[in-house]
């Protein structure tokens, strides 16, 4: 049984710690990684191609003094957006974490409050019972681990809907908060592999088993407006997960192994006498 958990970095993935068994198991996100996205190419590219037209003259600034400068500035412009995002949905979630405990929440900063805005009509719409909120799903059965957003408790009617003044019945869901451009299919993924695992782990290091679930749901929530969407965790959608960490393994571990030294190759060309001289 996984005690008190620490994460880690290694190799651009994160990893969760066992300190009392030191077993270390790849986060769920890591793994769905694996899944191949040629769009973020192009979609890497074009940023680098705005920022070099919109910033025109601040690059030709930049250039006249430190070319390679230039250059990393303009090729960066991804990762700087993609820095922004993940410090704004990190703030996001954990404003969203203090508004479904039910704690007042007075003044955010001005990015934050027409996310503050969303989750405030979600929450009033649905009227879900908070159960737990970023604890670890760990599984030993298939060796990952991560953290989910929260497993609510919400009130439906015949239809599916949401019924806020908890008329309907009561359905256990693992939840995740998402806060980007759209909600991708790979949530299911993420669902999936949380909703499969063996155990929740608190922060404190106690565990009990992961309940059973009766559904899954994303709350996709941007600037604009919010949507509180069904999502299949279901056999099949695991199963993908599940080979996303055979592939994980083939990444990190197994194809660093098949290629052995070679057993025969070309000589090594000739270093004349002139050529050691100039040197």
């Amino acid at each position: 049984m996984a005690g008190r958990i620490r994460t880690i970095q290694r190799g651009g993935s994160r990893w969760y710690v066992d300190p009392a068994t030191a077993v270390k198991y790849p986060g769920v996100t890591s793994v769905i990684a694996m899944l191949p996205k040629p769009f973020l190419v192009f979609w890497a590219a074009r940023m680098a191609a705005e920022t070099a037209v919109m910033s025109l003259a601040a690059v030709a600034s930049i250039a006249e003094r430190d070319e390679a400068g230039a250059i990393d500035y303009v090729r960066h412009a991804h990762l700087r957006y993609t820095k922004i995002r993940a410090k704004l949905g990190s703030d996001a979630h954990d404003l969203f974490e203090r508004m479904a405990r039910g704690e007042y929440v007075d003044r955010v900063h001005p990015d934050l409050e027409p996310y503050k805005v969303g989750f405030a009509a979600f929450l009033e719409a649905v009227n879900p019972e908070l159960v737990r909120a970023e604890d670890i799903a760990w599984s030993s059965t298939h060796e990952y681990a991560g953290s989910f957003d929260a497993i609510l408790r919400v009130w439906l009617d015949a239809e599916g809907k949401p019924t806020p003044d908890r008329s309907g019945t009561p359905h256990l869901l693992i939840v995740d908060w998402k806060t980007s451009k759209s909600a991708y299919p790979d949530v299911a993924l993420q669902m999936a592999a949380y909703s499969h695992a063996d155990l929740i782990i608190s922060p404190d290091g106690t565990s009990e088993p992961m309940p059973e679930f009766d559904g899954a749901a994303v709350l996709h929530i941007t600037g604009e407006d919010w949507q509180f969407k069904p999502v299949r965790a279901d056999d099949e959608v695991f199963a993908v997960f599940l080979t996303l960490r055979k592939v994980f393994v083939w990444d990190r571990e197994t194809s660093k192994t098949v290629l052995g030294r070679a057993i025969a190759k070309s000589a090594r060309r000739l270093v004349t006498g002139t050529e050691r001289r100039a040197r």
